[in-house]
């Protein structure tokens, strides 16, 4: 039987945003690759990610199991799944190639690879910061997208906005008086431009936002998607002429960036100074404009961040002696 060729991890604690940034990576590696969900328990849970011995034996019990055969290449994302990444990497014996995705909050020396955001502090020869987050969007996935979404997409009037709503977080409240606001300067597209809108909303943007949404801006020139039936969010960014998101989210701007059309971010009131840096950096590289009710189409000078870093992360596997598989095209 041949040699069974490389194999990938990903490992995150569960959030959506950090599922998404591993995946993405993941599949521009383009390594066969099983998807892990794990939490440590307490007290490893409150423990810095290079002071947790016995880690793997304290995992929640609705974790997926973190055993040999250990994998060729772990990506991991957010703090709490540091802990992980540096036990795999001792109990592989050095055999697993770590990255970890984020600012990790403890020395970089206990990965293989960081990839932080271009805001965070944290620097080193094995850290490679991104001015965007990695995600899963790539041409191939938004050419797919175009085709199959284009009739559902067929009535709605030109220009075509999508815009992304996230909510709430611990720095932005997202009340329904600004969620009222918001949906004001939506409404204002519609009758300024004649746009069609077509809306996302998130978990957290909140039942009676939601609620909210769909009554403000509701209508035949208008399609709302709030998790029931088919989810429309690639196709959105493959048909739209240009893309609002909220700024509450990094990876719901980086990946709307990926799209290739103008990309408005809509503030949302509260104080994160991370996201603060974030987005002035971005729209200092031209790269986002916040919004100010007037749509005007530029070319943004976006670069593949993830498909920088799988390339970095093909290279150090290739100095390894590992055989890797040619990228297809569903990862370009």
């Amino acid at each position: 039987m041949p040699e069974p060729g490389p194999v990938c991890w990903t490992l995150t604690t569960g959030e959506a945003g950090m599922a998404s940034q591993v995946t993405g990576l993941a599949e521009a590696v383009g390594l066969p690759y099983v998807a892990k969900i794990s939490r440590p328990r307490k007290p490893w849970s409150w423990l810095p990610g290079h002071l947790c011995p016995g880690v793997l034996n304290g995992l929640t019990a609705d974790s997926a199991p973190l055993t040999p055969p250990w994998p060729d290449l772990l990506i991991t994302c957010g703090r709490r799944s540091t802990p992980l990444s540096i036990a795999i990497r001792k109990h592989s014996g050095g055999k697993t190639f770590t990255v970890h995705i984020q600012d990790p909050r403890i020395p970089a020396r206990c990965f293989d690879m960081v990839v932080p955001m271009a805001h965070d502090p944290i620097r080193g020869d094995n850290v490679f910061p991104t001015e965007l987050a990695l995600h899963h969007v790539t041409k191939f996935k938004l050419d797919e997208a175009a085709r199959h979404f284009t009739s559902r997409f067929a009535s709605l009037p030109r220009p075509l906005v999508a815009v992304l709503i996230g909510g709430k977080t611990r720095k932005h409240p997202f009340t329904q008086d600004e969620c009222g606001r918001l949906t004001e300067r939506l409404d204002h597209l519609r009758r300024d431009y004649g746009a069609g809108l077509i809306v996302t909303t998130s978990r957290r943007t909140g039942e009676e936002n939601t609620r909210l949404i769909g009554e403000r801006l509701g209508g035949e020139d208008t399609l709302i998607w709030s998790g029931e039936g088919e989810n429309p969010y690639m196709g959105m960014l493959a048909l739209a002429d240009f893309v609002l998101a909220t700024e509450d989210s990094v990876s719901m701007v980086s990946e709307a960036c990926a799209s290739g059309h103008p990309v408005y971010t809509l503030p949302l009131e509260g104080d994160a100074r991370r996201l603060t840096d974030f987005h002035e950096r971005l729209h200092r590289a031209g790269i986002t404009r916040r919004f100010d009710g007037r749509l005007e189409t530029w070319t943004s000078p976006v670069q593949d961040e993830t498909a920088r870093i799988a390339g970095l992360i093909r290279d150090r596997l290739r100095e390894r002696g590992l055989l890797l598989p040619a990228r297809s095209g569903a990862n370009s």
